[in-house]
């Protein structure tokens, strides 16, 4: 669940839910999705989330996908594990586990002011049953489970985890532990403390760091009302334990809490912590942030990316592509009916004029339409390759193919009522080649997206929501031409089309038989086109928005100019200004203009290090 998703439709009214209804209806919805046929894959489209491998590492003999993790405070049913990995965590936290289930006193919540995450005193645990049965799926990611009674559960356990977290209050010897790191045979256990009382337990860390093989810092809490809150910005509590663990052990360090934004994360990691686990700042920030700090993470090792050469072939097909709409929309002005209409039609366009002036018109404006919808879609192209396939951007490259090979199964649809188009089968010759050599020439493309976003500020905030609207933009824009060209190779006309120039379609057969399979050719290539440039506009709207990235805002701006204006002014130039008729496109306007209006501060922002303003 993306937070384009989560903050506008799903956060105002999960909140509102009794007890951890909300909690539980998004976590089992996610898992539910995960482990369908392809779910996973949908997940991964609708977000982009899986971490680069320059994030990789290896630590207590395992292999995380990221240094971020997600603390067992958010998912105590397991209800969600499912889905948890696809979201870009290199590792999940389970726990705690005691024998018995323990069912909440009080519900998780977030505070009023969003500032603390507010949790039952004893924490929720499904229990040792439970949690064997949970975790005998296969494991995506390493786990981390939270032994709350650890000498009584560890034998049970050994088998289901990778790393075991033990409580420093809850041993009360030396020997206890290596009693329990012998029942465990020997996996790495996390030695777990709060951040406040680091420096009070030196001396119980130094006679237990020769057995344990980390140590986990943790948030700090306050209890009240049999409830414990959590404070989602502890960042400096936990880089002052930090430095005191470090300066005394030399063993892995990790985090958990205190991580409200990427800012918070970094700080961590650069203090020394090898992993960083979320807790009520997934909550607040929404699911897109371990994503986000994948993504700084990445743009604090810097720019090593190559320059892929094969790009331009992809640049001069995008190219191509704004020249044809050009051309296409200069015979739309003029000619409109071209010699090889006329031959395929027996009927010269003075003679169709002659008849029916509204229907000469009706043809321009479908070639209008078709024409601003290629010069729409030329520009994302040669957008796409200039700015993220040329740099080996994967998402850039993964975009553009969908919407080219989309583009060239579309010419199937001219056959639709038998009238096949050989300039246009020219144009998608022609452009073939370039396409299969700018697809060898930059196979390599395979980089992560970095992304200047550090903080919850009002820029991001504003985004989510305008990422939202591009994202419906885009999704409008695949379903509409699905629509076209199913209308474009069945009845051809709606009512409206029909009543603009006052004729029917027996009417039309009777004038030229050919005339209806000229039409259904155009609307069909309009549909097609639509399809192809709304597969560009909803993949860039999900995988494109990384705080800094101007040429994405550009993208959207420029390229939706000649769709927009060709759809709109056609209709007004030849008179078809049915409400009814126009509704899509004054719809789709509104969602360009806003979402243009959301996400420029977002897109241009230069440092994105100042004031937090968290959701």
């Amino acid at each position: 669940m993306p937070d384009w998703s989560y903050h506008p439709l799903f956060k105002p009214w999960l909140s509102i839910l009794p007890g951890n209804a909300g909690r539980e209806f998004i976590h089992r919805g996610m898992s539910t999705i995960a482990k369908v046929p392809g779910g996973r894959s949908f997940i991964e489209f609708l977000g982009h989330m899986s971490p680069s491998e320059k994030l990789h590492r290896n630590l207590f003999g395992l292999h995380f996908n990221s240094p971020v993790g997600l603390s067992g405070k958010i998912d105590p049913q397991l209800s969600g594990i499912e889905a948890f990995p696809n979201l870009g965590f290199g590792a999940i936290e389970v726990g705690p586990i005691a024998k018995f289930p323990r069912k909440p006193r009080t519900a998780a919540s977030l505070s009023k002011t969003n500032d603390a995450l507010i949790l039952p005193e004893f924490a929720e645990t499904i229990g040792l049953i439970a949690t064997k049965n949970k975790l005998t799926i296969s494991r995506a990611v390493p786990i981390l489970i939270r032994l709350e009674e650890p000498l009584i559960i560890a034998e049970h356990l050994k088998d289901a985890g990778d790393v075991f977290i033990i409580e420093i209050d809850s041993i009360e010897s030396i020997d206890d532990l290596t009693h329990i790191k012998t029942v465990l045979e020997d996996k790495p256990i996390l030695l777990a403390i709060r951040h406040s009382s680091a420096a009070d337990s030196l001396l119980k860390l130094k006679s237990a760091s020769h057995i344990v093989d980390g140590i986990m810092i943790e948030e700090d809490r306050i209890l009240t009302d049999s409830k414990q809150v959590l404070s989602l910005q502890q960042t400096e509590g936990m880089i002052h334990a930090l430095n005191i663990i470090k300066n005394e052990f030399d063993i892995p360090v990790v985090t958990s809490g205190g991580v409200a934004e990427p800012s918070d994360a970094l700080a961590l990691i650069k203090a020394g912590a090898e992993l960083v686990f979320l807790s009520g700042g997934y909550v607040a920030s929404g699911p897109g942030l371990p994503k986000r700090i994948n993504e700084a993470l990445l743009d604090e090792l810097g720019d090593g990316r190559k320059e892929l050469p094969g790009w331009i072939w992809y640049w001069l097909f995008g190219l191509f592509i704004l020249l044809g709409g050009a051309l296409v929309l200069f015979f739309s002005f003029t000619k409109v009916i071209l010699f090889y209409d006329e031959a395929f039609m027996q009927m010269t366009r003075l003679e169709l004029m002659a008849y029916n002036p509204n229907l000469y018109k009706f043809m321009s404006h479908d070639r209008m339409t078709l024409a601003g919808t290629m010069i729409s879609g030329g520009i994302i192209y040669m957008q796409l390759a200039r700015h993220g396939i040329r740099y080996g951007i994967h998402w850039a490259k993964r975009a553009f193919d969908i919407g080219a090979i989309t583009g060239f199964l579309g010419i199937m649809l001219f056959l639709g009522f038998g009238y096949f188009d050989w300039l246009h089968g020219l144009f998608w010759l022609t452009l073939l080649p370039f396409y299969i050599k700018g697809y060898k020439k930059t196979s390599s493309a395979n980089q992560s997206p970095s992304s200047k976003n550090r903080t919850n500020h009002l820029a991001w905030k504003k985004a989510i929501y305008g990422q939202l609207l591009f994202v419906i933009l885009g999704f409008s824009f695949v379903l509409g031409g699905f629509v076209i060209s199913t209308i474009g190779t069945t009845y051809v006309f709606v009512d409206t089309d029909l009543k603009y120039i006052c004729m029917t379609p027996d009417q039309l057969n009777a004038l030229n038989e050919k005339l209806i399979p000229v039409i259904a050719h155009d609307r069909a290539g309009f549909g097609s086109a639509l399809f192809s440039v709304g597969l560009l506009v909803l993949t860039l709207s999900l995988w494109g928005f990384h705080e800094g990235s101007a040429w994405v805002w550009r993208t959207f701006l420029i390229g939706g100019i000649p769709a927009f204006t060709a759809g709109i002014f056609t209709h007004l130039y030849i008179g078809y200004i049915d409400f009814i008729h126009l509704l899509p496109a004054y719809f789709a306007l509104a969602l360009y203009l806003g979402g243009l209006f959301l996400t420029r501060d977002y897109f241009k922002k230069d440092d994105s290090r100042g004031c937090s303003q968290n959701l």
